[in-house]
């Protein structure tokens, strides 16, 4: 019997593995899959970067807010007259002037700036990665958002401030704990669905907690980039996010963010409530059709799709192998993703939803892909409007810390089961989910178009 050289050995194995991927891991009605390859180390090395800035970030933030959280709760418990409302500063100067003084909700308007500005790191920091990764175009797209950031950040201190804006006193002990509760809820299914959780902090902060909607709007700005920070880290990591496809998007979402931003003082807020709540309605009809669809179907990826190189792979856990795709209708998806952005600078929720029908219905991304994509995008998004809502005094620290905090620990949370769920489950949680926001938008805008509370 001749002996089987180790050479011929690992063919034999190919060729077993080959017939056996064909015949039971790629039926006919998905795309094929690939065996799980490792990525070029400058890839590995632009993905570890970004997800280190996004944990730094996130850590760093959460540790300065506990720092202010636990001074005000120990001067609540003392000193109650030291946390007598005051006007909120509007800068980072003013910021640092209070802190100089010893402020203890400077330390915490701090800790929410310092993850205000975390997305904005990480698009500078994802400049190097293209760098690194020898890709000029995606460097110059990168190089763009980063702009259009700065562009939003320079506009908000020129802004009129609004003198009824201030600190105000410190809520009991309960409710802070409720709204952490809250925000570690929004957290973890934001980070499922690829939602900023702000469409689940806004209802709770005006009709539980009969907050002003500028507040609860400010509250949300913090949860979306909570949400897109504390889970984007881990997504990015496994490779679970498509850079390019979330660059270039970037581009039309925060340009719709800064102009969403701007008109929130003119625009009809009832009927974008009702609009939005339609569109989502109607927009869950093919994902219903499509609910137990776990890859979707090859796709003809379109000539931008080709030029902007979108389309990739990534490892999915429950096939033990890494998964091809591709993208179509890159205008289309790209027009949305700017609609996207417009509602969410003028409502204040991250529109994680379009986003993620954006590429799951038209551009036939996979559902993981969509969701961690989206969960990238949204933070970003709302940082193109989060300078101005900042500068308006939109953002009360006494609301937004707890939030923050909830939202942080529940992305975290979220992340880490996402990557052992299949995208028929993802989808199965998107949709209801979906419905519920559609229902509330639509009630919420009933309600003002009728001129009750809401």
């Amino acid at each position: 019997m001749p002996r089987v050289t180790g050479r011929r050995r690992r063919m034999i194995d190919d060729l077993i593995d080959d017939h056996t991927d064909h015949h039971v891991d790629a039926p006919a009605t998905q795309p094929p899959v690939a065996p799980l390859q490792p990525p070029s180390p400058r890839v590995e090395q632009a993905y570890r970067i970004i997800s280190y800035v996004l944990r730094g970030g996130v850590l760093l933030s959460a540790g300065i807010l506990l720092v202010g959280v636990a001074d005000v709760c120990r001067l609540a418990l003392t000193s109650p007259r030291a946390l007598s409302p005051t006007l909120l500063p509007h800068s980072l100067g003013a910021v640092l002037l209070d802190l100089r003084h010893g402020d203890p909700l400077a330390v915490i308007l701090l800790g929410l700036l310092v993850l205000l500005v975390t997305p904005v790191v990480r698009v500078a920091v994802s400049i190097v990665a293209f760098v690194l990764e020898q890709d000029r175009v995606y460097a110059g797209i990168t190089t763009l958002v980063l702009l259009i950031l700065g562009t939003s950040f320079a506009l908000g201190p020129v802004l009129p401030a609004e003198p009824a804006a201030s600190l105000g006193t410190a809520p009991p002990l309960g409710v802070f704990l409720v709204i952490f509760a809250a925000g570690v809820l929004a957290g973890g299914i934001g980070a499922l669905a690829g939602l900023g959780g702000g469409v689940l902090i806004v209802p709770l902060l005006t009709l539980v907690f009969h907050l002003p909607i500028a507040e609860a709007i400010g509250a949300s700005i913090v949860s979306v980039i909570a949400t897109s920070s504390g889970a984007a880290a881990a997504y990015v990591r496994d490779h679970l996010t498509n850079l390019r496809v979330g660059m270039f998007l970037e581009v039309a979402t925060t340009t719709g963010a800064i102009a969403g931003a701007f008109l929130v003082v003119i625009a009809p807020t009832a009927v974008l409530f009702v609009v939005f709540g339609l569109v989502l309605l109607v927009s869950a009809l093919p994902l219903l059709v499509k609910i137990g669809e776990e890859l979707p179907q090859p796709v003809e990826p379109d000539q931008w799709a080709q030029r902007l190189r979108l389309a990739g792979t990534y490892p999915d856990r429950r096939l033990g192998r890494e998964v091809a795709y591709s993208a179509t209708h890159v205008p289309l998806g790209f027009a949305m993703m700017w609609v996207a952005g417009l509602l969410s600078g003028l409502l204040g929720i991250g529109s994680g939803t379009f986003k993620v029908l954006a590429m799951d219905v038209v551009m036939r991304l996979p559902m993981k892909v969509s969701s961690t994509t989206s969960n990238f995008m949204i933070g970003v998004t709302a940082a193109a409007s989060a300078g101005i809502y900042f500068a308006r005094g939109d953002i009360q620290p006494l609301v937004a810390a707890p939030v923050a905090l909830g939202v942080l620990l529940g992305a975290m949370l979220g992340a880490k089961v996402l990557a052992h769920l299949s995208n028929t489950t993802l989808r199965k949680i998107f949709v209801p989910v979906l419905v519920v926001i559609a229902a509330e938008m639509l009630i919420r805008g009933g309600a003002l178009l009728l001129g009750t509370p809401h």
